[in-house]
């Protein structure tokens, strides 16, 4: 089947899910109509690439008719600027259209939940996990993301042992999956009196935040405990029970397991919007918990790609005497260090993308 073929494919594809997508009966069922919207977006993206190689194509094909039977000399020689001008656009809309009829993964339009937590490296490792936070801030504010802390814990002398956070904004988890992982660290140490180079770890996780029909929790067998929040804030944590704390236990289903799930969440002074968040975090670590087995079979294809897979893999240095860091995973430095942990981040993951889309091109045969 020829691109062209493909694309008749999804022009009547995009004709069917416009007509469901107004069905009452959808509407009706929560969860069939956020897929079918998700998917009626991405055919509308795909459709503005294809139909500009068509139109292009289309012009070309004209162009070298009249070249061809055309006696008119001055239009024949317009015909034949018109054919220059759009020849070297084919190969370039042609690679836009295969990216486009690349399967897109559902999960990429969704809000995340982010983790980041310092690994080996005591003190420093706590240090630096606040400095991949402030670097992911920086980069948040440079894309319009928009993002609120769920729950923290502090490091002895600074950054945070442990930080959970939600991001909010478009396409954020097709953007930041290619984050997880173990993030490491070579500098000196503010604790190091000889000067000596440490290395030291943090890891950071990106889930797909779940939608409430995705995931099935017994509300019933939730175990809640309020607290008071602690750290700075007023008199008000003090007094004021608004920290909850949730248990729950969750049975694999692949396994037949039981697991317990601890989450605490002080977000917010309001213990019910506090609960209400613990229990999207709830949902969101069931979800990929549940969806394990599927990234798997996906990082199994794709060796070079971490974008979903292994979060033990070490995927990135920051080497700090040297202003440098490297991606492991497709062998990009850049020494940039200090506009890097500024939230200049897009380099690498623009990288990351080209590469895995590289990968997806060819296991499709396109």
């Amino acid at each position: 089947m020829n691109i062209l073929d493909k694309i008749e494919g999804l022009e009547a594809k995009f004709h069917e899910v416009s007509l469901l997508i107004t069905d009452p009966s959808v509407i009706a069922d929560q969860a069939r109509y956020v897929r079918l919207n998700r998917e009626y977006h991405t055919l509308e993206q795909v459709l503005a690439v294809t139909s500009e190689y068509k139109r292009t194509l289309a012009a070309l094909e004209d162009a070298k008719q009249v070249f061809y039977n055309e006696t008119d000399p001055e239009l024949k020689e317009m015909a034949r600027d018109e054919i220059e001008e759009l020849e070297p656009k084919i190969p370039e809309l042609e690679e836009q259209v295969k990216l486009q009829l690349l399967p897109k993964d559902p999960e990429d339009a969704k809000n995340v939940v982010m983790e980041i937590r310092g690994g080996t490296g005591g003190d420093e490792a706590s240090l630096f996990a606040g400095d991949l936070f402030r670097m992911y801030t920086k980069y948040f504010e440079l894309k319009g993301y928009k993002y609120t802390v769920s729950s923290f814990s502090e490091g002895a002398v600074g950054g945070y042992k442990e930080i959970i956070f939600n991001v909010t904004g478009e396409n954020v988890y097709g953007t930041l999956k290619y984050e997880s992982g173990v993030h490491r660290v070579q500098r000196v140490p503010v604790t190091e009196t000889q000067g000596r180079v440490h290395t030291s770890a943090a890891t950071v996780a990106v889930l797909p935040e779940a939608d409430e029909f995705e995931v099935h929790i017994n509300e019933g067998e939730i175990k809640w405990e309020t607290f008071r929040s602690g750290g700075a804030g007023g008199q008000n944590v003090n007094k004021v029970e608004s920290g909850v704390r949730l248990r729950y236990n969750w049975k694999n289903p692949n396994t037949g397991e039981t697991q317990e799930i601890l989450i605490e969440c002080t977000e917010t002074r309001d213990q019910p919007k506090n609960k209400e968040r613990a229990l999207s975090r709830l949902r969101t670590q069931i979800y990929d918990k549940e969806h394990q087995k599927y990234i798997d079979d996906i990082a199994s294809r794709r060796k070079t790609m971490v974008s979903t897979g292994d979060r033990s893999a070490k995927i990135r240095t920051y080497n700090y005497p040297q202003g440098r860091v490297t991606d492991h995973r497709i062998g990009y430095t850049v020494y940039n260090l200090a506009a890097f942990m500024d939230g200049d981040i897009q380099g690498v993951i623009d990288a990351l993308q080209v590469a895995e889309n590289a990968e997806r091109l060819k296991e499709a045969d396109l």
